[in-house]
């Protein structure tokens, strides 16, 4: 698939068939994370990839109890081994270079016919607890994949001429 084409056909998916995703198609995907550039090269993100029906239902109630979450063949709890190092311009490395890391992973399950939603509402506390990761690492997002039950929707974006501006700020 074109890289345009998954751009535009990726959305977030909350209800998925019940098949499993191919433990090949999953390690292409997981190639596609580990491909993603980072800052200075730190590559600090890591992966818990959970396929375990009833580990992934624990997972549904870490995430805010969301049903989906459950009913997903996939949950990967998309983590940060970071000793907290800030770029120049002030912001800290490792949440911005997980986000790279997922977004490559939704473009490539696009890609491979399956589709992805990112879960920010989850408590971290009780995902690390479940998932056995250390207190040194953070739980960055938890990110939802499979085959999608829904066809795609239409998206609804702002026009650009109210997200960019040439030269200087203008909006």
């Amino acid at each position: 698939m074109e890289v345009y084409e998954a751009i535009k056909t990726r959305q977030s998916v909350r209800a998925y068939k019940p098949d499993k995703v191919d433990k090949n198609v999953l390690m292409r995907v997981l190639e596609a994370a580990r491909l993603a550039p980072s800052a200075s090269n730190r590559q600090e993100w890591r992966f818990v990839v959970v396929t375990d029906d009833e580990l992934r239902q624990k997972m549904m109630e870490v995430a805010s109890n969301q049903k989906f979450v459950g009913h997903a063949p996939v949950v990967i709890a998309c983590c940060a081994k970071t000793d907290g190092y800030l770029m120049r311009c002030g912001q800290q490395c490792y949440p911005i270079d997980v986000a790279i890391a997922i977004d490559h992973i939704t473009l490539a399950a696009v890609a491979e016919g399956l589709g992805t939603c990112w879960i920010g509402s989850f408590y971290e506390d009780k995902a690390k607890a479940l998932l056995g990761i250390p207190k040194g690492i953070r739980v960055v997002e938890l990110l939802t994949l499979g085959y999608p039950a829904e066809a795609p929707r239409d998206k609804t974006r702002l026009a650009m001429k109210e997200i960019v501006c040439w030269e200087k700020w203008a909006l």
